[in-house]
């Protein structure tokens, strides 16, 4: 049976943790329960991605202290923080320490799961997109020197005869810079090549 994702609850209430519990189980996510953040950080490396619902105040390692843990450990697990009336300067705080959005109690049910779905959604494309730019930036390493200044050419708009010009090289030369080029960059035309440039850094959108 397919879930919608993990979820990590984290509260040292318990009736606030059985509550959560069922209502997130009965949506199809994945529910573990968790009494205290050292716990969770003690158990963290061996599980699965999802996200974390913590309660900002608690005994021990509260909602902050355990923002700064994962912050320093660089855990991307999206993290959405429970805080009591009139504690939004502390829920500001944890935005800034990287959690991904606060919720109020009481909160109504589907705010919460809506949140959640929304959380690891944005957190795997961003993930899908990092490894994207790190490919891209991996063939562009790939490029030899007079590769890269060609490939800075093309994008730039330049003809083949304008590039040779510039290096005091063959146009024709530059047409199997060109070639070496596009199949090492896994573009098939020169405006793909110019879009994973972008991606890459070597343009500014």
């Amino acid at each position: 049976m397919t879930t919608k994702g993990h979820v990590y609850v984290i509260d040292d209430d318990e009736a606030m943790r059985d509550s959560l519990n069922f209502l997130l189980e009965s949506v199809g996510f994945d529910v573990t329960l968790f009494d205290n953040a050292q716990s969770f950080l003690d158990t963290l490396p061996g599980l699965a991605f999802g996200c974390v619902v913590s309660d900002i105040r608690m005994p021990g390692l509260d909602g902050i202290e355990l923002l700064k843990r994962m912050k320093a450990q660089r855990w991307s697990f999206p993290i959405l923080i429970m805080t009591g009336h009139g504690d939004v300067p502390l829920a500001v705080e944890a935005m800034k320490l990287g959690a991904v959005d606060f919720l109020e109690k009481p909160f109504e049910d589907d705010r919460l799961t809506a949140m959640i779905e929304s959380a690891i959604r944005q957190t795997e494309l961003a993930a899908r997109s990092e490894a994207v730019v790190q490919d891209i930036t991996a063939r562009v390493a790939s490029l030899s020197p007079r590769e890269r200044q060609v490939m800075e050419g093309l994008v730039a708009g330049l003809s083949n005869k304008l590039i040779a010009r510039d290096y005091d090289i063959s146009p024709r030369t530059i047409e199997v810079y060109r070639a070496n080029i596009m199949t090492k960059m896994q573009a098939g035309s020169l405006s793909e090549l110019v879009r994973l440039a972008m991606r890459a850094g070597m343009l500014k959108d």
